[in-house]
């Protein structure tokens, strides 16, 4: 056994509050699905104005949010996989984890506390399916060896529009083709449950990346029966209002409900088992939506907000409330260890929600749960010369979003290569490869129409790939899409300083090295292969 399994042997038997039977504590359902932004129908009647959330049907997540409680103001601490999921499983702001969260070249520090290996030390079962840290599950990431992972059927699912389009183009009907990938799910949880000892309480990780680019274009419509053109008139001021990018969204939101449909059997199975009432059950996602402008890799709304809902009734957790209390995806890991018996560790920065949980309000619940910070630094290493980040850190209220761009000077999305010479990226290109250009937004048909249409659409394509002010501000209530920064309007003067003078000080209590030192932890990480 290595030191560092001693060490986490040993915190968990002090953090453990009581030796709680197995029956006394729950099980934990996690599903998260990669890239999934707040997009779910369940939030459709909570907007005021027309938004896309009405063109699309989540009807599992919308029952855990009427059976438990629906989250309005949930986000990511980092809108790129490998930092958000770092910090999610740290229960930390992802500049407390070192390489951990860095997308190329990402290593664990076996000394972070991890809630599943908390868990699964204090008596869980625990395992995963899919996806949980990025890039892979090495030796040294938070779930150990590949020992905790469960995909004897396949890892098909991932890949759910390919999949599913290929089988009907091969003659199969469109109804067995999502079939056998549901299937697939389905055996890999039997797979996790029938190695559980006994009665042990289990946490499971379910991880699909099937909402993760690329998916295939047209899909919505073919696979789900969604209508591109129902957005006309709700898509965000930042988006094109074309036929092109709204079949793109729409797209997105078949494989949102393909992942529903999933969850849908895990809790069948569950009801079925009877173990449903006792496990809690948590949904979200690990950032906004990719290539898509302002969303994934960006710290406005359409990057870090991302939907959650969680039911429990087994936990005094009561049905049909929504809770607008400010939750940080870092939050969960303590959540997690304390409806597990764990005293969450006092390095976690995050904080448990279970009290919020247990409450039974709606609204605002607790009043010291009024903002988030979140933030930035690389997402793939080669978008800019020299392989530098792209330092970002936010702060969000209900009234505000200030933004602090550290070096200014850069490209937000990666440089501009190739676009006005005569080696431009084609349609395809722009589509299909990623590193073209512009590398931290993905390829995507939305991609290829803001480059393709730069000298018709200026104000879009700037919004989407502009160099940014060192400060930007953004007044909620007048501008909920923030496309107009007011950071060096005077009116606004006492509210800049004020925010920024708070987000500094959460910066430097919490150690981040881009305010407390010199950058150098990411700028000059070392890179995969390296």
């Amino acid at each position: 056994m290595h030191s560092s399994r001693y060490v986490r042997v040993l915190i968990a038997i002090l953090l453990t509050i009581h030796s709680a039977a197995a029956g006394d504590r729950p099980n934990i359902l996690f599903a998260f699905a990669d890239d999934w932004g707040k997009y779910a129908s369940a939030y459709a009647a909570l907007e005021k104005t027309p938004v896309p959330n009405t063109a699309l049907q989540t009807p599992v997540f919308d029952r855990v949010a009427r059976e438990g409680a629906l989250f309005t103001q949930a986000y990511v601490t980092a809108p790129s996989c490998t930092p958000c999921r770092s910090s999610l499983l740290s229960g930390q702001y992802f500049w407390r984890t070192g390489r951990g969260a860095i997308l190329q070249g990402a290593q664990w520090d076996t000394r972070i506390p991890s809630f599943p290996l908390l868990l699964h030390e204090a008596g869980y079962h625990i395992g995963q399916t899919y996806k949980v840290w990025s890039p892979g599950t090495p030796d040294d990431a938070p779930y150990g060896e590949k020992k905790f992972a469960y995909e004897s059927a396949g890892r098909s699912f991932n890949q759910f529009s390919q999949q599913v389009t290929r089988a009907v183009e091969g003659g199969t009907g469109l109804d067995e083709a999502k079939q056998r990938l549901y299937d697939e799910v389905l055996a890999n949880f039997q797979s996790f449950l029938d190695a559980r000892e006994g009665d042990a309480p289990f946490c499971y990780w379910f991880g699909p990346t099937n909402v993760h680019r690329k998916w295939i274009k047209g899909s919505g419509k073919a696979l789900w029966n969604l209508e591109p053109d129902v957005l006309k008139g709700k898509m965000p001021k930042f988006l094109p209002d074309t036929h092109t990018v709204r079949e793109d969204l729409i797209d997105y939101f078949g494989e949102i409900m393909a992942f529903d449909a999933a969850l849908g059997l895990l809790m069948k199975k569950l009801e079925e088992l009877g173990e449903l009432d006792n496990t809690m059950i948590v949904v979200s996602g690990d950032h906004g939506a990719p290539g898509f402008p302002r969303g994934k890799t960006n710290l406005y709304d359409f990057g870090t907000a991302v939907p959650l809902a969680v039911r429990w009734p087994g936990g005094g957790v009561a049905g049909g409330r929504v809770i607008d209390d400010f939750v940080n995806l870092m939050d969960l890991a303590p959540t997690f260890c304390e409806a597990g018996g764990i005293t969450p560790p006092a390095v976690m920065t995050g904080r448990s929600i279970v009290d919020i949980l247990k409450s039974g309000e709606s609204g605002i619940v607790s009043t010291d749960r009024e903002w988030v910070v979140t933030g930035r630094e690389r997402h793939v290493a080669k978008a800019r010369d020299n392989n530098l980040p792209y330092p970002q850190r936010a702060l969000r209220t209900r009234d505000y979003l200030y933004i602090r761009n550290f070096k200014p000077d850069r490209w937000p999305a990666g440089n501009p290569y190739n676009i006005t010479n005569e080696s431009a990226p084609s349609e395809e290109q722009l589509t299909e490869n990623t590193f073209a250009t512009l590398a931290d937004m993905d390829a995507s048909p939305t991609k290829a129409w803001l480059v393709q249409n730069r000298t018709s659409a200026p104000e879009l394509y700037d919004l989407a790939f502009g160099k940014r002010p060192e400060e930007e501000l953004y007044d909620l209530k007048k501008d909920p899409d923030q496309i107009h920064n007011i950071a060096a309007d005077p009116a606004y003067a006492n509210t800049l300083q004020t925010l920024a003078s708070q987000l500094m000080a959460e910066l430097k209590r919490t150690g981040d090295p881009r305010v407390t030192g010199d950058g150098k932890t990411y700028d000059n990480p070392p890179f995969a292969g390296e």
